[in-house]
């Protein structure tokens, strides 16, 4: 997990490691500070990056924070230094809101106890994953890719979530044990051109037998019905959100509901478990 903006949390905490006094700031006082966020946030998700020196000494300096005065050592900033027992006591809170902006209340989900309360209320359940399905790219990834995944080990089918792509708008690819492969895209997609354009980058991703044979199938944010017709026409399937969604609705088991949400952690976790143990 890496973080290249100084308006991410790991920019926050290198700030957080500045005294008065300008001194060397070696990664080890980087990782006491990470461990000290995460007992703060009591997870250790979207935090702890492996440790740069860009953060103070491109990052922090491009925003007038800090300045640098020699290698791996820098110069607190007025009025940065002059509030440094305020920044102190601001910092976590802010890398706090940060990530509750970002992930929610995925943390949360890694207590059993939480996800079976959270199941056993099928509304309950079916507003969360409403809610949380569109806050971003990633998350619509990853709650598509649950929820599709029980869904087809009722079959005894297995869905794989393998690659990533390093831009969102091209899409993740899952692989099956089937030989179907989906791709996830969250974009709403509802002229023609837009799909001619996402049919020509699907046959240089795949091959044309895969495509031929109707076993490249589109998850997308929201489609037309124009462009669905034709996406078929070409041989894609498409799932909507919508789809998605009246899926979730259809699981009435506990324990259905409560995998869901343990693989929407697990998921989550790969992506931002921290680097710093």
């Amino acid at each position: 997990m890496e973080y290249n903006s100084a308006s991410s949390a790991d920019s926050y905490i290198s700030l957080w490691l500045f005294p008065y006094n300008p001194v060397p700031i070696p990664s080890k006082s980087y990782k006491i500070a990470v461990k000290s966020m995460k007992d703060y946030l009591k997870h250790e998700l979207h935090i702890g990056g492996k440790y740069y020196d860009a953060y103070p000494s491109r990052n922090l300096p491009k925003y007038g924070i800090l300045k640098v005065l020699e290698n791996k050592k820098y110069q607190l900033l007025e009025p940065y230094l002059r509030n440094a027992d305020s920044l102190i006591e601001w910092i976590p809170r802010r890398v706090k809101g940060y990530i509750d902006l970002k992930i929610g209340l995925i943390p949360k989900l890694s207590d059993r106890i939480f996800r079976i309360k959270l199941s056993e209320d099928k509304l309950k359940f079916l507003e969360i994953i409403k809610k949380h399905i569109d806050e971003n790219a990633n998350n619509f990834e990853v709650f598509s890719f649950a929820i599709i995944k029980v869904h087809l080990e009722k079959f005894a089918c297995k869905i794989y979530r393998d690659t990533k792509t390093s831009s969102h708008d091209k899409g993740t690819d899952l692989s099956t044990n089937f030989g179907v492969v989906y791709q996830i895209k969250k974009l709403k997609i509802d002229t023609i051109g837009t799909a001619k354009t996402i049919y020509a980058e699907l046959k240089t991703n795949f091959d044309n037998e895969r495509l031929d044979d109707g076993k490249v199938i589109l998850i997308i944010d929201d489609i037309s019905k124009e462009v669905k017709s034709y996406l078929i026409n070409m041989k894609v399937q498409s799932i909507s959100k919508s789809d998605i969604l009246k899926l979730a609705r259809q699981f009435d088991d506990t324990e259905d509901r409560e995998k869901i949400l343990r693989i929407i952690y697990e998921e989550f976790s790969r992506d931002y478990l921290s680097d710093i143990k």
